[in-house]
């Protein structure tokens, strides 16, 4: 495994494409080259696609949650119906999610692991972790971390037992979540809003993609729309809001509408963007770091990205249907790396570090990880260890797919 990690290390200093440890080449401009970008073929992270019509073959629901998804259904019809028979799809990915008690993340199911819906990093092992507690050593501040989100509380344990000095808090809106966190990590501190000051790290991982979106629409005419959602008589259905599109939405499309196939739907998280424009506000001093699934601009509205980001995750599989058993799915979109990066420039922050998850673990010290836990495994535990570490950098995986963004405020600034 030592020479496979020298081999990686070898081709990722020799990616011409990729960003400079110190950020991107130019700070000012991260829209890259609309014809430069090269595409391939994507597959969902450890999951399986399953079309609308291979739907009763899915792992079916107990009449628990059953009830549950009806619950929340009858809630979103009731705001379709007082809002005129359509709302956004952005206010619907927002009550699917979060609405108290109901939403997906706001009620009791399992989501994180086997018996859940996905599996993200800190699930599979202490990889990540390790190679993060290295990273964030030195902008740890005196207020140490605040993780956002913190899922079933994996990553906060990992880190705390490397850094156990280091003081850890999660921001963690839902009840039941909380519960989660504070078995899995006895004594973590929690709040549910931002603090006014920080001066440590912020840290984000898998939180910026089920932020709720904007989908927009390029419909057969060349008309861009914005998408919304009705009830049909029978089930929620997609429908097109009326034009004209709000300005801010279509300038960001600008750029791309042109090279579109008709029609053409995509994602903008102004949400996201919003969200970190807020949390530099906070930050006095120390580092955000952020890892999600996404892309570039000029990927993310590639014409061959027809169909956008937009899926819904179900026990371990993807739908292309996000209306689906409302409550009992995730739903979440690719990150635009570009606006995020634009925005943390605009208010005030240093782009220390851009880059596949591949290449943030191998240049922030995955080979001495990767020595240390050998050391403390055996036969068995190194062969999970190197199936970990093939997942978290293979491109085919999450290597490349995964994108880690660390933004620097230096104090006084």
């Amino acid at each position: 495994m030592q020479g496979e990690l020298a081999a990686l290390r070898r081709e990722l200093a020799g990616n011409g494409g990729a960003h400079p440890a110190g950020g991107a080449s130019d700070e000012n401009d991260f829209s890259g080259s609309f014809q430069e970008v090269s595409m391939r073929v994507e597959r969902p992270d450890f999951l399986t696609h399953s079309h609308g019509g291979r739907k009763t073959h899915l792992p079916v629901p107990d009449a628990d949650a059953l009830v549950h998804s009806a619950a929340l259904l009858t809630h979103i019809r009731r705001e379709i119906d007082a809002a005129g028979g359509m709302i956004s799809f952005r206010r619907y990915m927002e009550l699917a999610l979060y609405t108290p008690g109901l939403g997906y993340y706001m009620a009791g199911q399992t989501r994180f692991g086997a018996a859940g819906d996905f599996v993200t990093a800190p699930e599979m092992g202490r990889v990540l972790a390790a190679v993060l507690a290295r990273t964030l050593q030195p902008d740890l501040g005196p207020d140490g971390i605040l993780e956002f989100g913190g899922g079933s509380g994996a990553l906060a344990g990992q880190i705390r037992e490397i850094l156990p000095d280091t003081p850890y808090t999660l921001l963690e809106p839902s009840p039941d979540l909380q519960a989660r966190q504070h078995a899995a990590v006895p004594g973590i501190q929690h709040r549910q809003t931002l603090p006014e000051h920080w001066r440590g790290v912020l840290l984000a991982h898998e939180v910026l993609d089920a932020m709720p979106v904007q989908v927009l629409e390029l419909d057969a005419f060349g008309q861009l729309h914005e998408c919304g959602v009705h009830w049909n008589g029978e089930a929620l259905e997609w429908a097109l809001l009326p034009p004209p599109v709000p300005a801010p939405l279509a300038a960001r499309l600008a750029p791309y509408v042109t090279h579109w196939p008709r029609p053409y739907r995509t994602e903008i998280n102004l949400t996201a963007e919003s969200w970190l424009r807020e949390v530099a506000t906070r930050l006095d001093s120390g580092a955000i770091l952020l890892i999600d699934y996404g892309h570039e601009a000029a990927e993310f509205y590639h014409p061959q990205r027809q169909m956008g980001s937009l899926r819904a995750y179900y026990r371990h599989h993807w739908l292309d249907d996000p209306f689906y058993l409302p409550g009992l799915c995730d739903l979440t979109a690719h990150v635009d790396f570009t606006a995020l990066m634009t925005a943390a420039v605009e208010a005030g922050l240093e782009v220390a570090f851009y880059g596949h998850l591949a290449r943030f673990l191998v240049e922030h010290g995955l080979a001495e990880v990767y020595g240390a836990l050998c050391a403390q495994a055996g036969d068995d535990g190194i062969f999970a260890l190197n199936n970990e570490i093939k997942r978290l950098t293979l491109p085919q995986e999450m290597g490349e797919s995964f994108k880690v963004l660390i933004l620097i405020k230096r104090e006084n600034v």
